[in-house]
């Protein structure tokens, strides 16, 4: 599955069902709650998973990254934080 996420940008990512992302005021970041606990996001990891709504392609991810912070080359983080989000079955393919 990973090698499909790394070369398939018209896939579309959303969180997982069992999972819900918010924004945390105590933690000062995005997290994702579960009946287990919590995993608190970096920055980055926020900012990719609060674009993973079902409806955005990992292109459409990719670009909208770049462009909200005025930066190219993007692809390759995306591309591999989502493999990491994908074995953790924090994201899952519509």
């Amino acid at each position: 599955m990973s090698a499909h996420v790394e070369t398939d940008e018209a896939r579309v990512p959303r969180v997982h069902a069992r999972f819900r992302l918010q924004w945390e005021n105590a933690q000062n970041s995005w997290v994702l709650l579960y009946p287990e606990g919590m995993v608190k996001l970096n920055q980055s990891a926020g900012e990719i998973m609060k674009r993973c709504d079902g409806a955005s392609s990992v292109r459409q991810i990719i670009d909208d990254l770049e462009q909200a912070f005025e930066v190219e080359d993007l692809g390759g983080d995306v591309r591999d934080f989502l493999q990491i989000a994908t074995r953790q079955s924090w994201v899952e393919w519509v």
